[in-house]
């Protein structure tokens, strides 16, 4: 239909490659904050608790705000941090394939509860100083969290959202107050020392920090699981798998071919700064560009072929964003991913799915809730 289609409400859908590319690079283009949602003249569909509390995270702010809190973070994932997490994802895999390999010694097992939601939380959690007794308190939280992120969720699905928000909140800012009475020496800590320095506003810097670490923990969970989850879905074909178990420097092409084939998150929305053109189509200040990642991962322009699921591809994907929103996570995500992927291969010779991945009927976030594999 094009690169740019007309939705049924003040907005566009972007498909191709080069056409999402941009609005994720460009400059004129802004994340729907909450001073566009007001100046919306049905700002009430964004009056939803839950959907508030969202627009307020990194995700949804622009600059100043957004530069100065990406900022804080500094570069949250970078060589030396990876290095440094990597014997804790070794060790967390490896305790969750155990857990796999003894429920599959009876015969199927549930990939996705048992490992592919569990090794996010773990790392993010050990990482945040986030107990673990509370690991699937966050989970529970965070599955019913994201109906909020979703393009039309329904009132039903906003009243559980808004009932998970206020969860999140209280556990949130309790982690906050906790970690300032009691320091340590972790990430945590360390944004608790910068914004203290940074906002003179005791209790100001600690909504941001409540903010800051909220976001990147639901952030990190819902996303790297579904990656997780569908990797091994196109992977553990039979004679996929026995070729990659003899190829195996091919591991980090295979993670990234699962990226582009199916991304976790299928939609991204965007503002128009000001009247302008897109791909031929004039687009009028304020409407929104509906970013379909899934559309473009799959223009034959950019990746030939595009149905096809091809390790030795060598394409490009725009799963983790671009420009100032580019995904924060990204260089974890392909850590989890590629050290189970290893793993997998080297203990799991004859793994196999048993049947397709189940996902959530969901618009946004494309979370899978169970995937049976056997051996």
């Amino acid at each position: 239909m094009g690169d740019v289609v007309r939705a049924p409400w003040n907005g566009y859908f972007v498909t191709g490659f080069d056409a999402c590319s941009q609005v994720l690079r460009g400059r004129n283009w802004l994340a729907p904050d909450l001073a566009w949602q007001e100046r919306q003249d049905d700002s009430k569909q964004w009056d939803a608790i839950a959907t508030r509390e969202m627009t307020t995270t990194l995700a949804r702010l622009n600059a100043p705000e957004h530069t100065c809190q990406r900022r804080s973070l500094g570069n949250l994932f970078d060589r030396s941090t990876i290095e440094r997490l990597t014997p804790d994802v070794e060790r967390d895999a490896d305790r969750l394939l155990d857990e796999l390999a003894e429920k599959l010694r009876w015969g199927e097992a549930d990939f996705v509860s048992t490992v592919s939601e569990q090794l996010p939380i773990s790392t993010v959690g050990a990482w945040l100083g986030i107990p673990p007794e509370d690991y699937p308190t966050i989970l529970e939280i965070t599955h019913n969290q994201v109906f909020a992120q979703e393009l039309l969720p329904t009132k039903s699905q906003l009243a559980v959202s808004a009932e998970a928000t206020v969860r999140l909140r209280a556990y949130f800012t309790e982690l906050v107050a906790r970690r300032r009475a009691e320091p340590r020496h972790d990430v945590l800590t360390g944004w608790i020392h910068t914004w203290d320095a940074m906002e003179p506003d005791r209790e100001q810097a600690d909504e941001i920090l409540y903010r800051l670490t909220m976001f990147v923990t639901i952030a990190s969970l819902e996303t790297t699981a579904t990656l997780l989850s569908s990797m091994t879905a196109l992977l553990t074909d039979p004679a996929r798998w026995a070729w990659l178990r003899e190829h195996p420097e091919h591991i980090d092409a295979a993670v990234d071919e699962a990226l582009r084939y199916d991304p976790p998150i299928h939609i991204n929305t965007r503002i128009a700064a000001e009247d302008t053109v897109l791909a031929g189509v004039p687009i009028k200040k304020d409407s929104m560009i509906h970013v379909l990642y899934g559309a473009a991962n799959h223009d034959p322009r950019r990746n030939p072929d595009p149905g096809a699921f091809d390790i030795l591809r060598g394409g490009s994907h725009l799963t983790f964003g671009g420009g100032v929103h580019y995904c924060l996570g990204a260089a974890l995500a392909k850590l989890e991913a590629r050290t189970l992927l290893a793993r997998m291969l080297d203990r799991f010779p004859t793994l196999h799915a048993v049947s397709p991945p189940v996902y959530a009927p969901r618009m946004v976030f494309r979370r899978i809730t169970s995937l049976g594999v056997a051996l």
